[in-house]
């Protein structure tokens, strides 16, 4: 890149992970060939015991994980911004400077995600992977959605398409944002080749997972699809859940967030067009599955 590419970096912190935000912090501070402005916001936790070079933003209360992003993204600095969990860390000293350079090279992209691996050796969720065949950990190149842990976004697609959902609070929020961006004209990037160290969990492992799972589901589409999609998209991926959640007690979960996903506002409708629903079909993910 002709210059040295500027990057908010944006993370959530309840100060529950010490141990992994030290690590996270540590990795950040080695990146090299990069200008950043680190913005740690204390979701339900006030601030203290870090570097100097991190400023900090703190929320009384926990506002969930999108609403958090978007503090963060208003307050740091930069053409790009680098979406980070506190539980992840950064292996070579390069990762960042490698995803800016994959924005940088085309204006259509706006967003670059590494692979995601387990320092410990674990198997990495399918979630992890923007494609429906994962093995080797999935092609490179164009995808129609990302994971939300680790990844980084060019600053004005972001602001163009109006950031993260604040009221999901935790879940879908990546598709809700990755199906703006496609419809607004911008690609996505998936690069293997650049690894991000993450622990591999259980994303049930959360109290609010199954209800919030569900409900934001509904939302999605009600937010996002053309009225006939809705209710092919919603059969499908009630199936889906009704398979993998693995106990009544869930499934009555799960059910009564779906129920919630009707019964209360999901925010602005602003269906994607026809064209965008092509799109991501021709890239081997229609708006149904």
């Amino acid at each position: 890149m002709a210059t040295t590419p500027t990057i908010g970096v944006v993370l959530l912190h309840m100060g529950d992970r010490p141990v992994q935000l030290t690590e996270a912090l540590r990795t950040l501070r080695a990146q090299e060939d990069v200008d950043l402005d680190v913005v740690l916001v204390g979701n339900g936790w006030e601030p203290s015991g870090l570097p100097d070079w991190v400023r900090t933003v703190h929320l009384p209360e926990n506002v969930g994980i999108p609403q958090g992003r978007n503090v963060g993204a208003h307050e740091a600095r930069g053409e790009f911004l680098y979406f980070y969990d506190d539980d992840a860390s950064l292996p070579t000293t390069d990762v960042l400077s490698r995803l800016a350079a994959v924005i940088a090279a085309d204006a259509r992209v706006a967003v670059a995600q590494p692979r995601g691996a387990d320092p410990t050796g674990k198997p990495a969720p399918r979630r992890w992977v923007p494609r429906f065949d994962v093995r080797d950990g999935g092609r490179a190149g164009s995808a129609t959605w990302f994971w939300e842990a680790v990844f980084m976004i060019r600053r004005t697609a972001f602001e163009q398409v109006g950031g993260w959902p604040g009221l999901f609070f935790f879940g879908h929020e990546g598709i809700d944002l990755a199906w703006r961006l496609v419809d607004a004209g911008w690609r996505i990037e998936y690069v293997p080749s650049v690894v991000v160290h993450h622990p591999s969990t259980d994303a049930a492992r959360h109290d609010i997972f199954y209800r919030t799972n569900a409900r934001n589901r509904v939302w999605v589409a009600r937010r996002r699809l053309p009225l006939p999609l809705v209710p092919v998209y919603l059969a499908t991926w009630t199936g889906v859940m009704m398979l993998r959640v693995p106990d009544a007690r869930s499934r009555s979960v799960w059910l009564d967030g779906f129920r919630e996903g009707w019964t209360t506002d999901p925010g602005e409708r602003a269906p994607m067009s026809w064209r965008t629903v092509g799109r991501l079909t021709r890239a081997g993910r229609p708006p149904v599955i």
